[in-house]
């Protein structure tokens, strides 16, 4: 399976919704990827806030050497675009910051 971009998802809870959006903003411009819907609340198999940025896999590599220093205390979830959203989420993931449990439930 080619995997074909990727997308890395900015978790965050209320009180880091400041830091979430000055971590995006600061990404958005260092590699011109767009930034989505701040989510408050956990959405599909998210289990919190968050904000995915979405990535060309040339700026993907630019971001993961970016991204372990620049995110602060946040935690970020990036994986795969493939087509098969589980596959995605399950094997061609990276993980900056600790790793949480995701919803699989919500990939059906």
């Amino acid at each position: 399976m080619a995997i074909r971009g990727f997308h890395a998802h900015i978790y965050f809870d209320a009180h880091e919704l400041e830091q979430a959006q000055a971590f995006a903003a600061a990404a958005a411009a260092e590699f011109g990827c767009p930034v989505g819907h701040f989510h408050t609340a956990p959405v599909g198999p998210h289990p919190r806030g968050s904000v995915q940025l979405t990535m060309r896999p040339d700026e993907f590599a630019r971001f993961a050497a970016w991204a372990p220093e620049a995110r602060g205390d946040l935690t970020v979830f990036a994986h795969g675009l493939s087509g098969d959203d589980l596959i995605d989420h399950t094997r061609y993931v990276v993980w900056f910051g600790p790793s949480e449990s995701l919803d699989m439930t919500a990939l059906d």
